[in-house]
């Protein structure tokens, strides 16, 4: 493993790592996370900043793929926060209320990897990352996936779960996420299982040489 600096960092640097819901950018960001290791990485999830369902506009109600269901200005503030060096509260949403409750404190870290389907979608965050990351699965794969972790790990029917693909989570893809797939640095194809990924996940953001980040890559 690399030499890693001393903790002290002057600005953070931010991993933004988005994709297709059930494409694995969730564990891949996570994985990530725990490969740099505490004290030099933290992750912060979009999926945290869901609006309360009453502050959501009524025309998008229930549907979470859709910038506005996304307290979008308190995201970019925290980012802010912790680029300035300051710790934040990460708020902690609950699913079954659809309500945000009080969160965890989150410090400023080294290397701060940002998980969220919209981040390149959303002009001011995607401004605040330094590297992005994209992870891309085929449509019947990433739906397969979904099926089996929404039945098997959340308690929900078949179709209940293909209902909600049909009428939010797929044209918000091609509307929100697939468009963007171009602009991000790095590009990681996950249909061999996440242990190919993740590795071409290191060896891209090891290709870009950022003087900043290479430092912090296990």
């Amino acid at each position: 493993m690399r030499q890693r600096k001393d903790m002290t960092m002057s600005v953070p640097f931010f991993i933004g790592v988005c994709g297709g819901s059930a494409s694995g950018k969730s564990t891949l960001a996570q994985r990530l996370t725990t490969a740099i290791g505490e004290p030099h990485a933290c992750l912060l999830e979009l999926d945290c900043y869901y609006r309360n369902r009453e502050n959501i506009p009524p025309e998008h109600r229930g549907n979470y793929d859709h910038p506005a269901s996304l307290d979008t200005a308190l995201f970019v503030h925290h980012l802010h926060e912790l680029r300035a060096g300051n710790p934040v509260e990460v708020p902690c949403y609950d699913y079954r209320l659809h309500r945000r409750e009080p969160g965890n404190p989150l410090a400023p870290h080294p290397v701060v990897v940002v998980d969220g389907c919209l981040l390149l979608a959303l002009p001011e965050v995607r401004a605040c990352l330094d590297v992005t990351i994209f992870v891309d699965a085929p449509a019947d794969l990433r739906l397969a996936r979904r099926l089996q972790r929404d039945v098997a790990e959340r308690g929900r029917t078949l179709e209940s779960v293909l209902e909600q693909y049909l009428t939010t989570v797929r044209p918000m893809h091609a509307q929100f996420v697939q468009p963007y797939l171009e602009q991000a640095d790095v590009l990681i194809d996950n249909q061999r299982g996440l242990d190919i990924a993740f590795a071409t996940l290191l060896e891209g953001l090891r290709q870009l040489a950022h003087p900043k980040l290479s430092p912090w890559l296990p």
